[in-house]
């Protein structure tokens, strides 16, 4: 993970020199990249298993926060070389690139693996563990990239998409947080058989794992759209200023 987070930094930074955008881009963009490092290499992962309420700390970062500071580091200018590759890609995955399949997956994503029998495996076997962290990263990335992404694919969110995208999952998944937070005891047995982590009870880590998701949720739902909402005015407020300047020239 630290060599391949190496390798992703040096390639996007000389790219980033290359085209002379912002600073706050690479900021953004190394910001995200530290942060899956935290997720991976770091006592989060180690705490986790151990305590619920680190795990879900875990894949919070990994489904969202580190992605979407990933995304917000790229221009269309820094993604010119590949924007042909990708614009194909999404051709050929057909239903695969849809808004739609992105919710499909995060959620699901997300409520497969905190079914008991699963997760508890998950904790168990390094395979199925690095497998689920795969997958949410996978998740998080298709998810947020039909929001953030500089490119115009042909699925683009537009009007009152992005607020029924985000309120269907962000939603759906907060439920799953709820319901942990509220489950009357513990579900997990992989926590249920060790001993007590900081004084917590495996009820009462399960219950504070619940309610940060179910926050998490709702905190970085409310900060998208209301980023969302300042790009499309801002991209507006652009597109009347090319309008004025070819009416000009005419």
């Amino acid at each position: 993970m630290l060599l391949l987070g190496a390798v992703a930094l040096g390639v996007y930074a000389r790219r980033w020199r290359t085209v002379g955008a912002s600073p706050w881009r690479l900021v953004s963009f190394t910001s995200g990249v530290l942060v899956g490092v935290l997720a991976l290499v770091s006592p989060v992962d180690t705490l986790g298993e151990h305590l619920f309420l680190m795990h879900m700390v875990q894949h919070v970062l990994l489904l969202d926060l580190g992605i979407i500071l990933v995304l917000l580091g790229l221009t269309k200018v820094i993604l010119r070389p590949v924007t042909r590759r990708v614009q194909r890609l999404e051709r050929a995955a057909g239903p695969l690139a849809h808004p739609a399949f992105a919710i499909v997956l995060y959620v699901a994503v997300m409520w497969a693996w905190h079914v008991p029998a699963l997760y508890d495996a998950a904790v168990r076997n390094p395979f199925l563990h690095v497998l689920e962290h795969t997958s949410f990263a996978t998740a998080g990335l298709l998810y947020w990239w039909h929001l953030l992404s500089p490119i115009r694919g042909r699925h683009r969110l537009g009007g009152m998409g992005p607020v029924a995208y985000m309120a269907a999952t962000k939603v759906l998944v907060g439920l799953l947080g709820v319901a942990l937070t509220f489950a009357p005891e513990a579900v997990y047995q992989v926590y249920i058989d060790q001993p007590e982590w900081w004084g917590l009870s495996a009820a009462t880590d399960q219950a504070v794992g619940g309610l940060i998701m179910a926050l998490e949720q709702s905190v970085v739902m409310g900060v998208a759209l209301v980023y969302l909402l300042v790009r499309a005015l801002e991209e507006s407020e652009r597109e009347e200023q090319r309008r004025e300047r070819y009416d000009a020239v005419g």
